[in-house]
């Protein structure tokens, strides 16, 4: 056989010289860059986050050299350099600013560093195959000397979350584990096997035998759902703890997390608040994920173009079913109560229904415009689109319910994900799930899907709960913070103003307002400022007592500034409508209904 010479690996190299300027540097160094001179680019979105991103905008210097000598750099769009011929080596260096405190970007100063990899490192174009180096560095300030590191990256040459040598398969290996730097704590479970890292950075207090023993369950539940062994054999959870925050992007073998610092448990502790329940709810819906987009995902996504909008329909199942199965996965281990699960059900029922945008935009339409809609909200987006995370989860309930019933509770959507994870390396396209459901079902259930995912209807949620003995009550909102799910024992408004409003120190400026409602109907729009209602100022607590006294039809004379003019309006307060949702099991079809909740 003729010699088979190894491609040499890309070497890439990542420090900081000071962290509080918020700048890393990083080198590439490519011993065979192209002849014709070598392109050099950065993703402008990130996998799991649908909108253009343009990290580029955050490089701020670049040079390249060969031999000791410099070389032309020439950028051919926002995101692509050109670097001019040479022979031997290719050195690039270049400089990212870092200052997005997010799961998406990178962020940099005397606290702590992290980084995803779409963020910090170009690809070099026509070698994207190829393994990749990289030498991650501790940042030269004295401050920095008990930092630590961690990856989820493979280890070449480093301790245990020491800084030094790592290394991917591919581009694509190496931008997709983050990395934290810093004076982080790190706890350790096991689950099925296979070890876990939970990386806490930041300020707090935390019961952290009850956060491992609910993770634990949560992870171990997930990977039984889809069957033994996981498709890792090691995890982190890198979460950032900061006074108010909430959000996640999953990876290949972490998720990178935010949350307020009392969202974690409390020492001493030991009811469970809706603040540990949604982070505990993050931190399921982003393990799902390991699954449910990470390794089944749409075929368009294999592989992922990172310059520009690659368009599907089906987020509504990658994200939309991730968030049916989160929640309920709280409720199958054991983490939260059947009350719990079925308030947070009533919720997103609720945020559905809320919204006019649900009756103008299918869960298909939503999963193709996230680019453009979803991730760019105004404060017209409860009017005009609905989220493909919330109409998704109904439809995956619907679906359920539907097969439940279709079956006698012999299959379920739980056949769908698992049929869907055996046979992950496919990718799967616009048809591929409802055939799924069709051929396990044993029905044709094609119009009953078109209808669910393709028109923008409300959904048949009250005759397919029913069925299994679920009631779904509709009333009126108690006030603006009442997100449903709970039976409201005091007096309900008749009326309702039609807008959300939010205090401060002038007045009660109006977040959004709700099509044709009592506000919008006479011209009052978002960023008024309500400074008196019948000659009185009211704080948000008075007004909201007061519309609880008021009668469909009774008038308020409204003065607000629309920027620095006053204006007054005359609203005649309208009907509230039931779209608040509460769900309460019946005495009927107990055996479904635990059939449902419990998996078994």
């Amino acid at each position: 056989m003729p010699d088979v010479t190894l491609a040499p690996m890309i070497q890439y190299q990542i420090s900081s010289q000071n962290p509080a300027t918020h700048y890393f540097d990083v080198k590439i160094l490519i011993d065979n860059p192209d002849p014709a001179g070598q392109v050099l680019r950065l993703p402008n979105w990130i996998p799991g986050s649908y909108m253009i991103r343009d990290f580029a905008r955050h490089i701020i210097s670049m040079q390249a050299s060969s031999n000791g000598n410099l070389l032309q750099i020439d950028q051919i769009d926002k995101s692509n350099w050109r670097v001019a011929s040479c022979s031997g080596q290719l050195c690039v260096e270049y400089q990212v600013y870092a200052r997005d405190l997010s799961v998406r970007g990178a962020h940099l100063d005397h606290t702590h560093g992290y980084y995803n990899g779409t963020s910090v490192f170009l690809e070099v174009l026509g070698q994207a195959d190829r393994a990749c180096e990289v030498l991650i560095e501790k940042p030269a300030a004295d401050y920095c000397q008990s930092w630590r590191l961690a990856t989820t990256l493979q280890v070449k040459d480093a301790e245990a979350f020491g800084f030094g040598l790592y290394e991917a398969k591919d581009y694509d290996d190496l931008i997709d584990h983050p990395v934290e730097i810093g004076d982080f704590h790190q706890c350790r479970f096991e689950a099925c096997g296979v070890p876990h890292d939970i990386i806490l950075t930041g300020r707090f207090n935390c019961d952290e035998d009850r956060l491992l023993r609910d993770l634990r369950s949560i992870c171990e539940h997930h990977i039984r759902f889809f069957g033994e062994p996981a498709p890792v054999d090691y995890y982190q959870f890198q979460v950032l703890v900061v006074g108010d925050g909430y959000g996640g992007l999953e990876h290949r073998s972490s998720t990178s997390l935010i949350c307020s610092r009392d969202s974690l448990p409390q020492p001493g502790e030991t009811t469970m608040n809706e603040r540990y329940r949604d982070f505990l709810g993050l931190c399921s819906h982003e393990y799902f994920h390991t699954w449910n987009v990470k390794r089944i995902k749409p075929a368009v996504f294999q592989p992922y173009d990172l310059q520009q909008e690659v368009y599907t329909e089906l987020l509504w199942a990658f994200e939309g079913i991730t968030s049916y199965y989160d929640d309920l996965a709280l409720l199958r281990c054991g983490v939260i109560e059947q009350t719990d699960y079925l308030e947070l059900l009533g919720h997103t029922i609720t945020r559905v229904l809320r919204g006019k945008g649900s009756a103008r935009q299918s869960a298909a339409a939503s999963s193709f415009n996230a680019w453009t809609r979803f991730y760019k909200q105004d404060e017209n987006a409860q009017n005009a689109i609905v989220s493909y995370y919330a109409k998704g989860c109904l439809i995956a309930l619907c679906i359920d319910l539907k097969m439940r019933s279709l079956t006698s509770g012999e299959k379920s959507l739980d056949d769908i994900m698992r049929a869907l994870w055996h046979r992950v390396a496919d990718g799967v396209d616009n048809t591929d799930i409802q055939q799924f459901i069709c051929d396990i079902s044993g029905s044709d259930l094609q119009e009953f899907l078109h209808q669910l995912i393709h028109q923008a209807s409300e959904l048949p949620l009250e005759a397919l709960l029913g069925d299994i003995g679920v009631e779904m009550i509709r009333r009126v909102a108690g006030n603006q913070s009442d997100n449903g799910g709970k039976i409201i024992e005091d007096s309900l408004p008749k009326v309702a103003f039609g807008a959300f409003l939010k205090q401060q120190d002038d007045g009660l400026r109006i977040v959004r307002t709700d099509e044709d409602g009592s506000a919008q109907s006479v011209g009052l729009s978002a960023e008024d400022v309500i400074v008196a209602i019948d000659g009185i100022r009211l704080g948000l607590d008075k007004f909201e007592n007061r519309l609880l006294l008021a009668e469909v039809g009774e008038c308020w004379t409204v003065h607000a500034f629309r920027r620095d003019e006053l204006h007054q309006f005359k609203v005649a307060l309208k009907p509230a409508a039931e779209h608040t949702v509460v769900l309460q099991l019946s005495d009927r079809q107990q055996k479904q209904q635990q059939a449902w909740l419990t998996g078994k």
